[in-house]
C-alpha cells in the first residue's frame, strides 16, 4: 500500500487520536509528548507512562512540530509501535459482521480520505475496515491516523489481496453494493436482509471493474448536478449513514 510508513514507529497526534490509543492499544505506546497547554489531558496518560516506566515529557510547540513532523499536531503526539493490518483470511473475522456496513476501500490513495472514511465509519458504528492490496492504496500513516481522530482504533483493520474475489466470497454473509457516480439504485433500493459490504473506490478513477463486477448491487448518490461528485469520504459518510439507519427488512 503506497500510503504505509516504512519506520518502526506511528506518531499518533491529536487529543482524541492519542486518548483512543490508550484506551484501545495501551502497550503499543512507547513515548508521550505534549505542550503545556494539553497539561490536563496528558495528566492521566502520563501517569500510565509512569506505572510502566515509559518517558513522557511536556515540550515547547517548535519541538513538538518536529516529534510530531507537522504542525497539525493539537497539542500531543504518543509515538507508537506500528499496527499490524492482518491480511483478510479463513475463518471470516466474526467482529466484521457486528455492524450493519463494512466499508471497502479500492485504491483510496490519499492517507487524510482514509482517515476521514475511518472516522465516519467510527461515528457510525461500523467494526471494520478492509483496504485492498492495490498498490495506490493508503495504508496506515501519522496524517490518516491524525484525520481519523481516533476512528482507526475502534476498527478492525484487515488487507484484502484480491477484492474481486474476495467480495464474491462475501456475498453468503453480505449484500455487497458498489458506490458508482451514476447508473446504480438509490439506497433505499438496496435489499435490507444482510449486512452491507460498501465497496468506496479511487479518488480519481472511482471503483476498479474487476471489484464492480463482484458486487451484487450498485448505488448513487443522486445530487442537484451542480457539481459532478463528492469526496470519496463525503460519500462514505452519507452512504454509511444511510445504510446503516435503513430499517430491516
Amino acid at each position: 500500500m503506497s500510503g504505509a510508513r516504512q519506520t518502526e514507529t506511528d506518531r499518533i497526534a491529536g487529543v482524541s487520536a492519542v486518548a483512543a490509543l490508550f484506551a484501545k492499544r495501551p502497550d503499543a505506546v512507547l513515548r508521550l509528548f505534549y505542550v503545556a497547554a494539553r497539561r490536563r489531558e496528558a495528566g492521566p496518560l502520563c501517569k500510565l507512562m509512569a506505572a510502566t516506566r515509559r518517558p513522557y515529557r511536556e515540550v515547547p510547540p517548535d519541538e513538538l512540530a518536529r516529534i510530531a513532523g507537522s504542525a497539525h499536531h493539537g497539542g500531543i503526539v504518543a509515538v507508537a509501535i506500528p499496527r499490524e493490518v492482518p491480511e483478510l483470511g479463513a475463518p471470516f473475522p466474526a467482529e466484521l459482521l457486528q455492524a450493519r456496513v463494512l466499508p471497502v476501500l479500492d485504491a483510496v490513495g490519499n492517507p487524510h480520505n482514509l482517515g476521514a472514511i475511518a472516522r465516519s465509519a467510527a461515528f457510525f458504528g461500523c467494526s471494520g475496515l478492509l483496504l485492498s492490496g492495490d498498490p495506490r492504496q493508503a495504508g496506515l500513516s501519522d496524517a490518516a491516523y491524525r484525520t481519523s481522530e481516533g476512528g482507526l482504533e475502534h476498527l478492525s483493520l484487515h488487507r484484502v489481496p484480491n477484492l474481486a474475489v474476495a467480495l464474491r466470497a462475501m456475498a453468503p454473509r453480505f449484500t455487497t453494493v458498489a458506490a458508482v457516480p451514476q447508473g446504480g439504485v438509490t439506497p433505499e433500493a438496496l435489499p435490507r436482509g444482510k449486512p452491507f459490504a460498501l465497496l468506496l473506490g479511487n479518488e480519481e478513477v472511482g471503483p476498479t471493474p474487476a471489484a464492480v463486477a463482484a458486487c451484487a448491487h450498485r448505488v448513487t448518490l443522486a445530487g442537484s448536478g451542480r457539481v459532478e461528485s463528492l469526496n470519496v469520504s463525503v460519500a462514505a459518510a452519507v452512504l454509511i449513514h444511510v445504510l446503516e439507519r435503513l430499517p430491516p427488512a
